[in-house]
């Protein structure tokens, strides 16, 4: 590629909407476009690197054996119906009606369409397994979207679904898919993670998240550099702190604690520990036709609510906060005081593993500017349902035994679930088997998000210049900066020599032929994040040499001109 013949289109300054790196630096390289809130044209050396993304991932989908195919972006509601999820999915998937009046969902995802067209093909166990794919433009209708490709509402997604007889049919095209995205994301060059996760919206019995590290990254991950444990910090087991509950040694007493509404101050005050205190959260749970519940949940004071891990306590899976009214019902105090012991009313109490084995604890009394302190299990209050319901912290045991966890930041860009029979039960997508009878088949489904591929690299790979592409997605693997293309007979043919044998070499090479000042040519690049250049001046050719200089290096080599190409390929291998 020329780049005369190409569009090159940066900026000094990055629009003052872009709010993070990946964001700016993909704005100012010319790279994307904003169309309106969330929605972005893919400018010509953007779609490159989003071609090469899914090159990337086609290739190893067809290496496992999935089935290409293409699913449309406009679906009829009555699918989404089938499933419950056109109610449920909420305000964040766009409806639009027709000329007809007819409901549609432009799709977020394509559970319901690719179920119904199994159910349509596939009769037989002989059929079985079959997984197919595409990459498909996707829409949510995010209520603030933001950062660029990273929160957008539009975008460009892969999503994989396979069908399977049994379960443990379901389990090994998992493992294949797990192993192809491993593959996938080892082909981009990019740091990652993958980690046990929660299933959400999507539904299903189990699941993995995979997670470009980067420092800005929105979720925590959670691992034991020790072992093979990993989980999104949402899935993270928590396990008690303390593996028995000590004896009471304390009294219960009623202790003033004038002002001091939160843990942290009650602990100053008392002298203490913030280990030692307990923290109340209340919530409901409405009941059709039958009074609302009030829940008490009880967490160490030092520690943090997880609200994915208490949507999966039995009997709250509809919670919601209380509210202050609710609060002074059944506690007979504002928030801050609040504790287990004395309520005004009958309520469900449910500790965390952690607080669940202490003793002689401090814990509000229900009435303003009072604590228990000496709170203790079975003596002064009846053993609670136990429950995991904390966010581990760095230095918790890991759950498999096996050294402490630590905690860094990911970009989510890749899910693998085990569906199992979410969407087939509900739309009767059955086989039948080798005694003709109908069976639901299992499903698993795995997405990566293509577009979101591009913001995770770039949080990844930058520094004060601009990208830093890994060579496989990058626009151009190699730029050529000839000194005075326009003017030097010598640099223009010898440029155009070198340029010729790394097309024949297989190498994706642009030639800037622009006649730009070194120094903007230079900072173009950079900018850009073409991972390898190479200089072509009157000076050097005089001793026979040319200036290779990769993205990240701090100064460029000399390298004889026949040994150019050869150089340049195996820096790329590299």
């Amino acid at each position: 590629m020329r780049a005369s013949r190409f569009f090159i289109s940066t900026l000094k300054e990055a629009p003052s909407d872009a709010e993070i790196v990946s964001h700016k630096l993909m704005m100012r390289a010319g790279m994307i476009k904003r169309l309106g809130s969330g929605i972005y044209t893919y400018m010509p050396m953007g779609l490159r690197v989003i071609r090469k993304v899914e090159n990337i991932i086609r290739e190893e989908m067809n290496r496992a054996g999935a089935v290409e195919l293409l699913m449309p972006v406009v679906q009829p509601a009555e699918l989404w119906q089938e499933t419950g999820r056109w109610d449920k999915m909420g305000p964040e998937l766009m409806r639009v009606k027709d000329r007809h009046g007819r409901d549609y969902a432009i799709q977020p995802t394509s559970e319901e369409v690719i179920t119904d067209v199994v159910r349509t093909e596939i009769k037989s166990y002989r059929q079985l397994p079959i997984n197919f794919y595409h990459i498909q433009t996707k829409f949510r209708d995010e209520r603030r979207p933001r950062f660029g490709l990273m929160r957008g509402r539009e975008f460009t997604m892969k999503d994989a679904y396979s069908f399977d007889r049994d379960v443990e049919g379901m389990q090994k095209s998992y493992k294949i898919m797990y192993d192809a995205y491993v593959a996938i994301f080892n082909r981009f060059g990019l740091q990652f993670r993958a980690v046990a996760a929660d299933n959400g919206a999507i539904g299903g019995s189990g699941s993995h998240e995979f997670h470009v590290i980067a420092d800005t990254g929105e979720d925590a991950l959670v691992y034991s550099p020790e072992s093979d444990y990993a989980a999104n910090m949402e899935a993270a087991e928590a396990v008690a702190l303390t593996p028995t509950r000590g004896a009471a040694t304390q009294p219960l007493v009623k202790t003033p604690t004038p002002g001091k509404a939160k843990c942290e101050h009650v602990a100053e005050l008392l002298g203490l520990p913030l280990a030692q205190t307990v923290k109340s959260i209340v919530l409901a749970v409405d009941k059709e036709g039958a009074e609302t519940e009030i829940w008490l949940l009880l967490l160490r004071g030092d520690h943090e609510l997880n609200e994915v891990k208490v949507n999966k306590v039995p009997g709250l899976s509809t919670f919601r906060f209380a509210t202050e009214s609710e609060i002074m019902e059944f506690f007979g105090t504002k928030p801050g005081y609040l504790g287990p012991i004395g309520t005004k009313k009958p309520i469900k109490v449910v500790a965390d593993r952690t607080v669940a084995n202490m003793n002689d604890f401090v814990c509000g009394a229900n009435e303003e500017d009072f604590h228990y302190t000496g709170a203790n299990w079975g003596r002064d209050l009846p053993d609670p349902v136990v429950a995991d319901l904390r966010n581990v912290v760095a230095g918790d045991p890991s759950p498999d035994g096996k050294g402490a966890l630590s905690i860094q930041r990911g970009i989510e860009v890749g899910h693998v679930f085990q569906l199992g029979t979410r969407y087939s039960e509900d739309m009767k997508a059955t086989y039948l088997d080798e005694t003709g009878k109908p069976q639901l088949m299992q499903m698993g489904c795995y997405g990566i998000g293509v577009t979101r591929i591009l913001g995770a690299a770039i949080e990844q790979n930058f520094d004060e210049k601009g990208i830093i592409w890994p060579a496989s997605i990058a626009p151009f693997e190699v730029v050529l900066c000839p000194m005075g293309y326009d003017r030097s007979e010598a640099v223009k043919a010898e440029t155009d020599k070198l340029y010729d044998a790394l097309l024949a070499a297989g190498v994706d090479v642009v030639l800037d032929d622009r006649g730009e000042r070194p120094g903007a040519m230079f900072a173009d690049w950079e900018l850009i994040g073409v991972p390898h250049r190479v200089v072509i001046g009157d000076r050097g050719l005089k001793d026979g040499k040319l200036e290779y200089q990769g993205r990240r290096d701090t100064a460029a080599t000399a390298v004889p001109v026949a040994e150019m190409t050869a150089f340049v390929k195996a820096r790329i291998a590299a």
